[in-house]
């Protein structure tokens, strides 16, 4: 007898279903497990054996046990194929039959003691199995709040490896978690409110800019001027995701094995601030099993590098193509993975001398290209330090914001390709959207002979001063509008 349980692989943000073939055979005793399984699914041998007995049921041991993984081609990682493979066991020892090993999908990873340990990638899985027609699936109980997020599907969070086998055989005793659905997305906290920021109103007045749009942020300045301060304060005054938005930054989280922490889903525009010590894998993600860097795990959300240039120069470059593209690829010698990495980049560093060069030196040339906003930001008078009084509030700041990306959403509604802010359009759109009166094309051109602006840099300045417009509810971009965005060029003007 062969029994076949259901179950499925995650390679970076997709799934593969998986069919897990068991057979008793004749032989020296033992467990060979085939079809391309990485060193953590063969480590599961023993780990199977214990938990089987100590789940309270008899381990064939007299016989060669063979545990097929099919598709052979797709390389099988992690632990979340101990579940389906002793479900297996126990089923061809027992001889166990029922609808439930055909219509449920297995996923998860077992202790010595047969309970089940949490696993990455639930909540891709139980939206695939929705999509492809399985009744339920089985997964343990410490994912049960992502798993809850999927409604249409049948979940059942259980905690044994005896309770899985129970339910297989009677289904009547166990009735699925009822599906929340995802609750309202909340508008960011940050670490801060604008009106706790003394002064610093150009500074305030550059983030405003840069959320309406979604734009990257370079600041400059001496230490003690409140950059930090700023950067963490940005997400208060970011609109609250959409449900797409929600769905896709939990699917990150789900594949980084995060969301535990998060209550199910992420419901927050995400904040990651890494130090300057991480490694370029960091950053972009992989690993030997890819998983998610922290350019995708900021998707929707803010990447806060302090300290810039003295992150690893290769670091920042891996920045380049995500910034462009709002996803990256990550390739290993077996496998290839793409995660999505569309994020606010902000960047902060002091002016400090290098070489008589400047701060700008120890970052590219084409890293800079792809920051919109570059700006000073000084230190904060003591007048301004000590006076009781508060700034505008980071509520008041994102009612403009949340205004000026409505603005953005109905222009690009009739786009083939989805766009949600102006930092995200390319050349076509900007030739589109962002035409000059005579004053304001002649103003620009002048602006990109004198401080040698790349072609880059000049459709940067469009579309910076099209958001500037946007949030003064104005049609077209005036002269106003591209000089305030020049403003922004501090490294192109010279300045550093």
């Amino acid at each position: 007898m062969v029994s076949r349980i259901h179950s499925a692989v995650l390679n970076g943000l997709d799934v593969v279903a998986t069919e897990v073939e068991v057979g008793f055979s004749r032989g020296v005793p033992g467990i060979a497990i085939v079809g391309l399984p990485d060193n953590a699914v063969k480590e599961s041998r023993e780990r199977l054996r214990l938990a089987i007995q100590n789940a309270n049921f008899e381990y064939p041991q007299a016989l060669k046990i063979v545990v097929n993984l099919s598709p052979a081609d797709v390389r099988k990682e992690g632990a979340a194929l101990d579940l389906p493979m002793a479900v297996g066991i126990v089923r061809n020892h027992l001889r166990l039959e029922g609808p439930a090993f055909s219509e449920l999908l297995f996923y998860g990873e077992l202790n010595l003691t047969g309970e089940l340990s949490p696993v990455k990638g639930v909540l891709n899985i139980a939206l695939f199995a929705r999509r492809n027609g399985w009744r339920g699936i089985v997964i343990p109980w410490g994912n049960r709040q992502e798993a809850q997020f999927v409604a249409g599907i049948e979940i059942y969070a259980l905690r044994s490896l005896a309770e899985v086998v129970d339910l297989a055989a009677h289904p009547e005793r166990y009735a699925p978690l009822r599906a929340c659905g995802a609750r309202p997305a909340e508008p960011a906290a940050g670490d801060g409110d604008f009106a706790e920021i003394k002064g610093q109103y150009r500074a305030k007045r550059a983030m405003e800019i840069a959320a309406a749009g979604a734009h990257n942020v370079l600041m400059i300045g001496p230490p003690g001027a409140g950059k930090s301060m700023i950067a963490r304060a940005l997400p208060s005054i970011l609109p609250a995701m959409s449900d797409d938005e929600v769905l896709e930054t939990s699917l990150v989280y789900s594949a980084a094995g995060l969301l535990g922490e998060r209550g199910g889903v992420v419901r927050r525009r995400p904040f990651r601030s890494p130090h300057h010590t991480i490694s370029d894998v960091g950053i972009s993600g992989g690993g030997k099993v890819p998983v998610p860097g922290e350019i995708s795990l900021a998707h929707n959300g803010v990447l806060f590098l302090d300290e810039m240039p003295y992150f690893k120069r290769s670091a920042l470059e891996v920045l380049r193509q995500p910034m462009e593209d709002g996803q990256i690829t990550v390739s290993r010698s077996l496998t290839s993975a793409t995660f999505p990495a569309r994020f606010m980049l902000v960047g902060a560093m002091n002016p400090v001398a290098d070489a008589g060069r400047g701060a700008a030196a120890r970052l590219s040339k084409p890293l800079l290209d792809r920051i919109d906003l570059q700006l000073e930001v000084k230190k904060v008078k003591l007048d301004e330090i000590t006076s009781p009084a508060l700034a505008e509030s980071s509520l008041a700041v994102r009612a403009r914001v949340a205004r000026a990306r409505e603005i953005q959403e109905r222009r690009f509604g009739g786009l083939k390709r989805r766009l949600f802010a102006n930092a995200q359009m390319r050349n076509p759109e900007i030739r589109r959207f962002c035409p000059l009166d005579d004053e304001g094309e002649r103003l620009l051109r002048r602006a990109a002979e004198r401080f040698d602006l790349s072609a880059r840099g000049y459709f940067r300045v469009l579309k910076v001063a099209r958001t500037i417009a946007d949030l003064q509810d104005a049609e077209r971009i005036a002269p106003a509008h591209v000089q305030e965005a020049l403003q922004y060029r501090a490294l192109d003007n010279g300045r550093f």
